[in-house]
């Protein structure tokens, strides 16, 4: 009896042991994501929740200055950001106020994922060119370096989601009033590929490169230059062991975002009205009530900066800038705090390795 016990316990013994062994083998078959993996998709995610939330923060300022940008000069109806934010509220209530925004988001959700991310491989890519062409391995970021490495950013996230950006201008100009073409996201998608190509998608995309150039690449440049600056010299008691305050931060995305968005704002309002080319009863969508028609005849980029500047002046490729500056201001300073914040809590090294 002990012996066929001991007999009984050996087996088990051994049994576990291959099952352990079977388990172990199973196991290295099993990838484990690597770091570098986790580490883009944290830095997605983060970028994603920043561009989602600093755009709903300014929904109605930014509806309101694409009216601006695109109505009919001879019958103006939005004359001012107070003026134009009341008629929204008296003509479309509370959820004209936010009219696009889930175009938008949909929108700005993967392009700021894109263009932080991009962003940081960017520099560190140029950071490495940089140090091998001076022979510097110590060589540190200027702010030169950092508007290359923003401008790269600004073209991939704009390329890669420039046909959303422009159906929700599309949806964004519609009012109540208006001739209800579009029902939503993928009916103006599908609407726009039917009746106008599939090119009608990219239709500004020139002016808006050209402009994202300045316009992102100033962002970032300005807000990581300001950043360093204060850490190294430490004014007016504003940094504390080498750390930024929200605050501080958030007065660092306010100054980027005005100053990037006052020179790239000419070509945003060119690629708006780019954009409003081909559209079935465009003039009537964009006056509300169909009288005064102006047919909209732009002929490319060249074409419709001419004919802007001649018949409505150089002030109209500035046209709805104070609702932009007020939306802008927030917008990238909540986007970059935004986006700090979350990859602390996901626990991604925010600066590049020296």
């Amino acid at each position: 009896m002990a012996s066929e016990d001991v007999k009984r316990s050996e087996s088990a013994v051994s049994t576990i042991v291959n099952l352990a062994e079977e388990a172990k083998i199973a196991s290295e078959g099993v990838k484990v994501p690597s770091h570098a993996l986790l580490s883009i998709c944290k830095s997605l995610v983060a970028g994603g929740v920043a561009g989602g939330v600093s755009r709903s923060a300014v929904a109605p300022l930014e509806r309101l200055k694409i009216l601006l940008q695109v109505q009919n000069p001879h019958s103006i109806k939005y004359n001012g950001t107070i003026q134009g934010l009341k008629y929204i509220w008296r003509t479309e209530g509370f959820r004209g106020m936010f009219k696009g925004n889930g175009t938008n988001c949909a929108r700005i959700i993967p392009n700021s994922a894109v263009k932080f991310f991009s962003y940081e491989e960017a520099s560190k890519g140029i950071l490495y060119l940089y140090r091998q062409q001076s022979g510097n391995e110590d060589a540190q970021f200027t702010p030169l370096l950092r508007l290359g490495a923003g401008a790269c950013a600004g073209i991939i996230a704009m390329s890669a989601t420039y046909p959303m950006d422009m159906v929700r201008g599309r949806l964004t100009v519609q009012t109540e009033k208006s001739p209800r073409q579009y029902r939503g996201i993928f009916h103006a998608l599908l609407t726009v590929l039917r009746e106008e190509g599939p090119r009608a998608l990219y239709k500004g995309w020139l002016p808006s490169v050209i402009g994202v150039v300045p316009y992102v690449g100033l962002n970032f440049a300005v807000y990581e230059s300001l950043k360093d600056w204060l850490i190294k010299r430490k004014p007016l008691g504003l940094v504390e062991d080498s750390e930024l305050g929200v605050t501080t931060r958030l007065a660092c995305g306010a100054a980027a975002g005005t100053i990037g968005q006052t020179v790239a704002y000419p070509l945003d309002v060119i690629r708006r009205r780019m954009q409003m080319v081909g559209w079935k009863d465009a003039a009537s969508v964009v006056t509300g009530d169909g009288k005064n028609k102006a047919p909209i005849e732009y002929n490319g980029m060249v074409d419709t900066f001419r004919k802007t500047v001649r018949y409505e002046g150089f002030g109209a490729l500035y046209k709805g800038l104070v609702p932009n500056s007020v939306k802008v201001v927030p917008s990238i300073a909540i986007a970059f705090v935004t986006y700090e914040l979350v990859k602390d809590v996901l626990g991604v090294e925010l600066r590049i390795s020296d």
